[in-house]
């Protein structure tokens, strides 16, 4: 028997093996469940080390659910971030419109808070770290199943066989490439492109404050991280994809230089040199993966490799944990039936994720509306929303649709 250095977590022997492919939120979450349920997880990730940073997330709802179940919510405070306020400011630096995190926290109490992804990450790959093989810098080239096993080539280390496979690595997965085929049959483009850096000591913090400036097509987010860091989220809308040719960095810091320079707002010469000095800079399409099916014989979807939301969605992670948390206990139910528990875990989730992707889509233009009409309309919206009455309304309009995790 096992004992989970942080969570004081028994595991009792394995009965399968399971390769996970993505040593991200999906993999680890799901290893946890798995090891806990007494199967025998792996980890395989392309990075060489464990990825660290990312943007900041808003951590609420079903994600929030199993973290408390996983004994994590302690340590996530610890890590996270209390951002209580959302501003929209002019191009001279003025308010446009605001609201105050009394509105969220009328609505979900402490079950709420703002985190960097790969603390995330990193805080529950602590709990498995020392009862998991993680084999780092190595991916999947090739699956080949059968009835009572599957064989894995991958890119670097030798083949092997193991009972089944979770593909948990990401939008542009490996094992749904190998299982479904290429990835832009399954990738709805949502017209707009978003990019991400970290900067060090920024002149201008406004703490426990997200706060945006908006032209039409295209919006700058900033907001301030411990030890005199700054953060930034770029998005901007096109209408049809940029060309692969754009894929290296400086081609990247060009698109942005070129949509956003236009703009008057007072910041933005400090932001574009900030920009030209970061060697770390995040930049994808905003996309969704839809997928016939979620599962193929003994290898199974999960997170975005299989129902991608979109990172404007606010609620991916949540649903990527949520997922792993369901495919665990189906498979634990199941027992060696894996082909029942692969379709009980689509069964049970997909209606859920479909609606929240439909929502995604019409929520994606709030990021970036079109035009000067609609900022404004989304200016007061936000004023509204300041108001107690609206505000709850809105609220539970927006907390309507929840998934209620098996016990």
């Amino acid at each position: 028997m096992y004992r989970g250095r942080n969570l004081n977590v028994e595991f009792s022997m394995s009965r399968q093996t399971i390769l996970i492919s993505g040593a991200g939120i999906a993999g680890t979450t799901l290893a946890y469940w798995l090891l806990k349920r007494g199967f025998e997880p792996v980890l395989i990730e392309r990075a060489p080390r464990f990825r660290e940073g990312g943007y900041i997330i808003d951590f609420w709802s079903v994600g929030f659910d199993v973290a408390e179940r996983m004994g994590l919510i302690p340590e996530l405070r610890k890590v996270g971030y209390f951002i209580d306020r959302v501003e929209f400011v002019a191009a001279d630096g003025g308010k446009r419109s605001a609201i105050g995190g009394n509105v969220l926290a009328r609505a979900l109490g402490e079950r709420f808070l703002s985190i960097l992804r790969g603390d995330l990450a990193h805080a529950i790959y602590r709990t498995i770290e020392d009862h998991v093989e993680t084999i780092f810098g190595d991916s999947i080239t090739a699956i080949h199943q059968d009835a009572r096993s599957v064989e894995v080539t991958f890119e670097r280390g030798q083949p092997r066989v193991f009972d089944l496979i979770v593909g948990a690595d990401g939008l542009r997965s490996a094992v749904r490439a190998a299982l479904f085929g290429a990835h832009r049959q399954f990738d709805r483009y949502l017209g707009y492109y978003a990019a991400s850096f970290v900067t060090p000591r920024y002149p201008r913090r406004d703490e426990h404050t997200y706060l945006s400036y908006a032209a039409p097509g295209r919006q700058i987010s900033r907001y301030a991280l411990r030890e005199d860091h700054s953060a930034f989220l770029f998005v901007f809308r096109s209408p049809h994809r940029i060309p692969e040719l754009a894929r290296d960095t400086a081609a990247q810091k060009q698109i942005l230089r070129q949509i956003f320079s236009r703009d008057p707002w007072i910041e933005w010469p400090e932001i574009q040199k900030r920009l030209d000095a970061c060697d770390d800079l995040y930049f994808d399409a905003v996309s969704q993966i839809v997928l016939p099916a979620w599962s193929q014989g003994r290898t199974v979807l999960l997170g975005d490799a299989a129902y991608c939301p979109s990172l404007l969605a606010g609620e991916g992670t949540a649903f990527a944990m949520a997922g792993a948390y369901i495919l665990a206990w189906e498979l634990d139910r199941a027992g060696a039936g894996h082909a029942g528990a692969f379709a009980a875990y689509e069964r049970s989730f997909r209606p859920f994720l479909e609606r929240k992707q439909k929502s995604a889509r019409a929520f994606a233009s709030s990021f970036a509306p079109k035009t000067s009409f609609g900022l404004w309309v989304r200016d007061q919206v936000l004023r509204l929303s300041a108001i107690p009455v609206m505000g709850d309304y809105l609220m539970r309009r927006f907390l309507a649709d929840r998934f209620v995790l098996p016990d």
